[in-house]
């Protein structure tokens, strides 16, 4: 008789634990069957949460609950409390947790509220809010485990960096979200924990790498969350969850001490990833963004830009935003192209100046990144996997192989060709007709609405700013509406093999429209290197001009 792969043991170990750290009493008396697809009304109706924790969570974001805390209105326990009940039924139908840390969460915030008590201040702008942390975030005396079996059960001796200064400025670290397998996936998806479930429409995609937190956020089991981004994996959780989500540039907020299955320093001859918010309000992102900058980062991460928040650029004038419509490769299916124009119109009707820019260089950018991807081979990660003979879940399986590392000469080429490109960049920055700067500009977070379930398409409308390094956001525009269905497409030859896969997700022989009604349909938001200010401010500019849009529909 056969023995059973190491690997499966150990899931079942971790499942375990993970189930064994929550109070019996938060636990849902029957799970929806698989057929509730929208599950976000769940917790109002578990009667889990008192009367206080569901306002607590509904009627609060980050920046709000900071306030009451200071305010004496809510205490940090029963902040904290509040979270970890409702993440606790996120975690029960949507997958979204792997590592529990509530009792030393209420610990903590049980410390905050004796200090402020007894000295009349808090420790820091995040004093007593709870932040959730995506899996590769390492903290003391627990897994960063990665949804790989042979990184289960090895506890970090030290936090992350970005774990330091988050506690340091008051925050309360209740929890940890999970992952795709080898992190290099666009749904979330692994063989030691499982995989998140879209709490919109289960049917639906999360995203990845940072689908966790992103489906946590969706469910308000978390208000604020720090995934990480090395293709999109902020940007891409953020739109399949309706949620705000920002890469910052790769040397503004700490990423160093990360657990992300490449060897150390690898990282560092490849692309730069990014950590930062995913949010449910573009002021969460910004005090996230404010705080960790105004921490002085550098001083303890030589990777790292000096530059307090006020100093990262900013919109001192009449702002001039610019639209890129389509990257050159992957052309947007209808109800992208759509809600592009709609916000489009909706900003020059508003008073904004918005003009077109013609980018014929985009198209080069996501070949030159998936070289960068290839740089090791995936040897490494390889290696953890056949440590306990796990195999590659079903998507990866036909897409990753290891293969020889990168040579030198290669390594130097292709950092050559990404200089001459970043270089061919600029011009889109400028103003042409009257050689004004570009604050910002808006294009689709990706070619096609938010997919089924392992059925994402390209990535080259996200991957192209990790290689550019230019801070960039996503933008929840509005729902799919019955109305967004129609629309077909053209009858012209398909650009390329990623062009042909998107139409598949709009032809009625291959996919099912109607998987998209309830969807939220985003924009993406990119500004110049280095300017993560000026992206928070054009952000919420474009924000705040449709939520007027909205307001004045409803009176209508």
């Amino acid at each position: 008789m056969a023995l059973e792969p190491p690997w499966k043991a150990i899931a079942a170990r971790k499942q375990a634990e993970r189930l064994s750290r929550i109070p019996k009493s938060w636990l849902l008396s029957s799970l929806p069957p698989s057929s509730t697809l929208d599950v976000r009304s769940i917790p109002r109706s578990s009667g889990i949460l008192t009367p206080l924790e569901l306002g607590i969570t509904e009627n609060n974001d980050a920046t709000s609950l900071s306030a009451a805390i200071r305010a004496r209105k809510y205490t940090a326990v029963q902040v904290t409390t509040a979270f970890c009940k409702r993440a606790v039924i996120a975690q029960q139908v949507c997958n979204c947790l792997t590592e529990i840390l509530f009792s030393g969460a209420l610990e903590r915030a049980r410390y905050l509220d004796s200090y402020y008590e007894k000295t009349g201040k808090t420790v820091g702008p995040l004093h007593g809010v709870p932040i959730s942390l995506k899996d590769t975030f390492k903290i003391k005396g627990y897994d960063s485990s990665i949804g790989i079996a042979s990184l289960a059960f090895k506890p970090a001796t030290e936090n992350s960096l970005l774990v330091d200064i988050l506690l340091e400025a008051g925050a309360v670290l209740y929890c940890k979200t999970n992952v795709p397998q080898t992190l290099m996936a666009l749904d979330s998806d692994n063989n030691v924990f499982g995989r998140v479930l879209n709490p919109r429409n289960r049917k639906v995609t999360a995203g990845g790498s940072s689908g966790g937190e992103g489906a946590l956020v969706a469910m308000r089991g978390s208000v604020l969350g720090v995934g990480t981004d090395v293709g999109g994996s902020i940007r891409i959780p953020a739109m399949c969850n309706g949620l705000y989500g920002i890469k910052p540039g790769s040397m503004r907020v700490p990423y160093v001490g990360q657990e992300n299955g490449t060897r150390e320093g690898a990282s560092k001859i490849g692309l730069m990833a990014s950590a930062g918010p995913i949010a449910g309000s573009m002021r969460d992102c910004e005090l996230l963004l404010r705080t960790v900058s105004n921490a002085r980062p550098w001083e303890r991460d030589p990777s790292l830009a000096y530059g307090l928040w006020e100093d990262q650029g900013g919109i001192e004038r009449k702002p001039l935003l610019g639209v890129i419509r389509t990257d050159g490769l992957i052309t947007p299916l209808p109800p992208v192209a759509k809600v592009l124009d709609e916000t489009v119109q909706k900003l020059r009707k508003s008073g904004v100046e918005v003009i077109e820019i013609d980018a014929p260089e985009f198209k080069k950018c996501q070949s030159l990144a998936n070289s960068f991807f290839g740089i090791d081979g995936a040897n490494h990660v390889f290696d953890l996997l056949e440590a306990t003979k796990e195999p590659l879940t079903g998507w990866l399986s036909t897409r990753l192989r290891r293969k020889t590392p990168m040579g030198l000469d290669k390594l130097v080429e292709i950092h050559a060709k990404k200089v001459q490109l970043e270089t061919e960049m600029l011009k889109l920055w400028k103003d042409h007709k009257t050689g004004r700067t570009i604050d910002a500009f808006i294009c689709p977070v990706a070619p096609h609405p938010v997919p089924p379930i392992d059925r994402w398409n390209g990535v080259s409308y996200t991957s192209s700013f990790v290689l550019l390094d230019y801070p960039a956001g996503t933008l929840p525009i509005r729902d799919f509406k019955e109305e967004d269905l129609r629309g077909e497409l053209d009858n012209s030859k398909p650009l390329g093999s990623w062009d042909k896969i998107n139409r598949e997700l709009w032809d009625a022989k291959t996919i099912d429209r109607n998987v998209y009604l309830g969807t939220k349909l985003s924009v993406q938001v990119v500004a110049p290197k280095m300017q993560e200010r000026r992206l928070v401010q054009a952000m919420s500019l474009i924000d705040e001009v449709l939520q007027n849009d909205r307001s004045r529909q409803a009176k209508l």
